[in-house]
């Protein structure tokens, strides 16, 4: 018995289905591809995003060695809240600032040898101003000289699971073998959220009272996106410009680190053009970087 012929338009009708669903197939499976533009060469450019959970949303060239800057003193500050939290100074202890501290170069409060600063004004030099002095008296005063208090930092990174960094002073000031990975410092912002939740909220500061004047700081992410509160920014020439940013708001929490931007303008763009993307993110597509120079 042969079997029934179809006609020739329910023929042609049903290889066009095949072909629409074959496309709409295709259309589900192949990632869009987007732009991001970077304001750093491939060589200094580093990030990372990681939300509340740990989870890598966001990352280019997360563990390639970089120079952190200012971002060391996120770990100064680490060490110096857990000798607070477990009582080993106080708000109001007196650090003494010695004739190496004070001798360091600005960024920082211009202190004479012999003078103090009690606990409470130094992490608010460190986070709002990032004074070198004021980092370098406090490495002297925890760790006996500020070579020691660096072992220190090291080893505390590697407890908490920073694996490629090494620190040699605790400023962040050049120093060739001072080297960390974006995801290093996403790390430490997140232990810092995590650790010590009361103390956190020294890093939302923009300027503090210090005798008797008005000190202010240079983090323009801080009240230019709703949920941003801290962490820390940071530059040397050899980094570019570095930023740890902490953001909280509508149930969700990043961190996200930038390292070699060629401005901190661009940077903080850039961070919010991160933080954007990751709040609102679009399935099924991968992100091209266009590096700076790149046409």
């Amino acid at each position: 018995m042969s079997k029934p012929r179809l006609s020739p338009f329910i023929s042609r009708f049903v290889a066009a289905f095949a072909l629409l669903v074959l496309v709409a197939g295709c259309a589900t499976t192949t990632p869009t591809e987007t732009m991001l533009a970077v304001p750093a060469p491939a060589q200094k450019y580093a990030a990372v995003v990681v939300d509340g959970s740990g989870r890598t949303l966001f990352e280019a060239n997360s563990t390639a060695p970089r120079y952190p800057a200012s971002l060391t003193k996120m770990m100064t500050l680490y060490l110096l809240f857990e000798a607070l939290d477990q009582g080993r100074i106080s708000k109001t202890t007196p650090i003494p600032v010695s004739a190496n501290a004070a001798r360091q170069p600005p960024t920082k409060l211009r202190f004479r040898r012999g003078e103090t600063i009690d606990v409470e004004s130094a992490i608010r030099a460190i986070t709002v101003k990032s004074a070198n002095d004021v980092a370098v008296a406090v490495a002297e005063y925890l760790g006996g000289s500020e070579d020691a208090f660096a072992a220190m930092m090291t080893a505390k990174a590697r407890q908490i699971g920073m694996r490629s960094t090494v620190f040699r002073n605790a400023s962040g000031l050049p120093d060739v073998a001072q080297q960390t990975t974006a995801r290093d410092m996403a790390v430490l912002g997140t232990a810092l959220r995590a650790r010590f939740p009361q103390h956190f909220h020294y890093f939302s500061e923009s300027d503090f009272m210090f005798r008797g004047r008005l000190v202010r700081g240079h983090n323009d992410m801080l009240g230019r996106v709703r949920g941003v509160n801290g962490i820390k920014t940071g530059y040397i020439r050899a980094s570019g410009f570095n930023i740890v940013t902490s953001y909280d708001a509508d149930g969700r929490r990043l961190i996200l680190v930038v390292m070699g931007a060629d401005s901190a303008r661009q940077r903080n763009d850039h961070v919010e053009a991160l933080i954007q993307r990751n709040l609102s993110p679009t399935s099924n597509t991968t992100t091209r970087l266009l590096y700076a120079g790149e046409q």
